[in-house]
């Protein structure tokens, strides 16, 4: 998971000018926890386990010495921001005149990051840090402040005309950094406002981004959450963190027991979800009308000119191939002897087997040889980061739940935040992160500022075939036939988590905004109707493959990713490129995997579907792309089958 801004200036109006001048980088803000296996868009949030261990904690001095450091560049900063609106009216002077201005914003976009990702990071240590919070409130308000600013420049440069525009970018090699972003303003011409209007739109950004932070205060901070005893008498608190490590346990009643009272606790809170759902879904309309376009997804769409046909053919894939899914839940059925599977059946092992402690220094150890399929040049720079205080690696109270990584700081390399338990979610979770964070050293070492920000769209591909690399490692170097059943029980289950469960996600996103826009009330029991309607689809009830009982189908209010517009359905095209992918170069196709890593230095210099189509002939509108992650399912359950059946 990658945690940037985009989530947040996508929230204000000036989020397109920020974009051109290479503020946003390619995350929501509040990023989304890493989920159930380490790609699924829901949290993992894994309760500590209780082991003497030294903390491995990152060193934030890289982006400021002090929290007073920090102070004086805040102060600092507001001062140019105060400065950008004197600009307003000079675009048109001269070409020269353009690259300053544009080049004095960038900087100071690019300096308003650095300070918004010490504020994040320092915020996410501790939660409870009521300095932190501050700091961090402070952070958020600065972007306002700066999408006010700069709210006038994409009215002014359309005002010039495309012609004078693209006369200036000739002319001017100061613009060069800029050619993109002045592109791309140009193509949102149909969408852009005038300068009261984008300035109206700037100020309400704020207030816009709110439904996201009521969701994060009740999930991690304001529900009281129930407690359980276990069937061999431990008394566990099911919070976030519980759930996620419990909801699993081997034992069948304590399964059910986990979900029954942890459903139960949402669904005092359907009514009041429902509502901070519906507002962020109000919102996201709002946006989308007030930019001139037909529907929420249209305008998601659009931000990255991905074609529509990505949604659409992806949605049809999935439902094409639920089959497969279908086979693979009978077979978990099959492994764990239950013949009338329940959802709570979804996230024990299939198999149990001793696979060992995974610490830090081992997932640094096995993660690396996995990744020896990429070549020397990306081995280059993990190494490097997994020489440096770059993570944050264990959980502590008030911390941050999840995984993710934070590269939006140009100047600065990544961080990585983890709360590791030495299982091997956790190495996965591991290579995951450190997928994202290569990347942003690769798009960094060939892209400046203003485009070294790439897509999700991309971003996640970059994480998931570590994951997919991982696996065949740890299948192929498995001592036993339970460990190796094990790792290829794990890549079931993370091909669940990712095609499937995210594109459940998406379609349910877009049944509530469709819905909304069609002026249908959404209520908490709306959306448990729609979100239990696809639950039973997807996981195939009406084939009497699995039954889904009414009291999980409160589930939607859990997902955190529901707060960033249509971002979940990326994970599953991400899952179906890096198959894509890995499937041609783990066969030693060595020009696939350097069209990979081209792909991932392009960074954001061009729209995400145009870098895989010019960089490695992958067209995602077409159901070629989607077959690999189908094959690959069904190559697993092949393999497991024929182990399962040898004497």
């Amino acid at each position: 998971m990658i945690r940037d801004l985009s989530s947040f200036l996508k929230a204000s109006a000036a989020a397109g000018v920020l974009i051109a001048l290479g503020a946003c980088a390619t995350a929501p803000a509040e990023a989304p926890p890493v989920a159930e296996v380490p790609v699924a868009a829901e949290p993992v949030v894994e309760a500590p386990v209780e082991v003497a261990r030294e903390p491995v904690v990152w060193d934030l001095t890289d982006l400021y010495e002090t929290p007073e450091a920090w102070d004086a560049a805040y102060v600092e900063l507001q001062g140019r921001i105060a400065e950008i609106p004197a600009f307003k009216g000079t675009l048109g002077k001269s070409a020269k005149q353009m690259a300053t201005v544009y080049q004095t914003t960038s900087d100071v976009a690019k300096d308003a990051v650095r300070l918004y990702t010490y504020a994040s990071l320092k915020n996410d240590e501790d939660q409870r840090d009521a300095t932190a919070q501050e700091r961090f409130g402070k952070a958020q308000n600065l972007f306002q402040s700066l999408g006010e600013a700069t709210s006038w420049i994409d009215p002014e440069v359309l005002s010039l005309g495309e012609k004078k525009v693209n006369a200036y970018l000739k002319a001017e090699p100061g613009l060069a950094d800029f050619k993109f972003g002045l592109e791309d303003t140009l193509r949102n011409a149909p969408h852009t406002l005038d300068d009261q209007g984008e300035a109206l739109l700037a100020k309400a950004g704020l207030a816009l981004s709110q439904p996201n932070q009521i969701y994060s205060l009740f999930a991690n901070a304001s529900i009281p959450w129930p407690t359980l005893t276990l069937a061999d008498g431990t008394e566990v608190k099911l919070n976030q963190a519980g759930y996620s490590r419990y909801r699993g346990a081997a034992d069948r009643d304590d399964r059910k027991a986990v979900f029954d009272t942890f459903w139960a606790a949402w669904k005092q809170y359907e009514n009041g979800m429902g509502a901070t759902l519906n507002a962020q879904v109000q919102s996201a309309i709002f946006r989308a009308k007030a930019r001139n376009f037909d529907s929420v997804l249209e305008r998601n769409m659009f931000d990255d000119a991905l074609p529509p046909e990505i949604y659409t053919q992806l949605v049809t894939q999935v439902n094409d191939s639920l089959p497969v899914f279908h086979r693979y839940l009978k077979l978990r059925g099959r492994m764990l002897g239950v013949e009338d599977l329940r959802y709570y059946d979804i996230y024990p092992p299939i198999i149990e087997a001793d696979t060992g402690t995974f610490d830090i220094d081992r997932s640094k150890e096995i993660t690396f040889e996995a990744l020896k399929p990429f070549g020397e040049e990306y081995l280059g720079l993990l190494r490097e980061g997994l020489s440096e205080q770059w993570m944050h690696a264990y959980p502590q109270e008030g911390k941050e739940t999840g995984a993710y990584m934070s590269g939006s700081a140009y100047d600065v390399h990544p961080y990585v935040l983890l709360n590791h338990n030495d299982d091997y979610d956790s190495l996965s979770t591991f290579a995951h992160e450190w997928g994202h964070a290569v990347h942003t050293m690769l798009a960094k070492s060939e892209q400046p500022f203003t485009t070294a920000g790439y897509s999700t769209f991309i971003a996640e591909m970059a994480s998931t075939i570590n994951e997919i690399l991982l696996e065949e490692y740890m299948i192929a170097n498995a001592e036993t036939k339970e460990e190796k059943l094990y790792y290829l029980g794990y890549a079931l289950e993370s091909l669940r988590g990712t095609f499937y469960r995210q594109t459940m996600f998406g379609e349910f996103e877009l049944a509530i905004h469709q819905a909304a826009e069609r002026g249908e009330p959404l209520t908490g029991a709306k959306l448990t109707e729609i979100y239990g309607s696809l639950l039973r689809k997807y996981h195939g009830e009406p084939e009497g493959v699995m039954t889904i009982d009414d009291a999980y189908t409160v589930e939607w209010a859990f997902i955190p990713h529901f707060y960033y517009e249509f971002y979940v359905y990326q994970y599953a095209t991400s899952v179906s490129g890096a198959a894509w992918f890995s499937e041609q170069f783990l066969a030693g196709d060595d020009k696939v995997r350097d069209n990979f890593i081209n792909v991932l230095k392009a960074g954001g210099s061009d729209h995400p579907h145009d870098i895989l189509m010019h960089e490695a002939g992958l067209d995602m509108t077409k159901p070629d792309a989607y077959q690999a992650v189908v094959r690959r399912m069904n190559n697993i359950m092949d393999r497991m089958e024929a182990l399962l059946d040898e004497e």
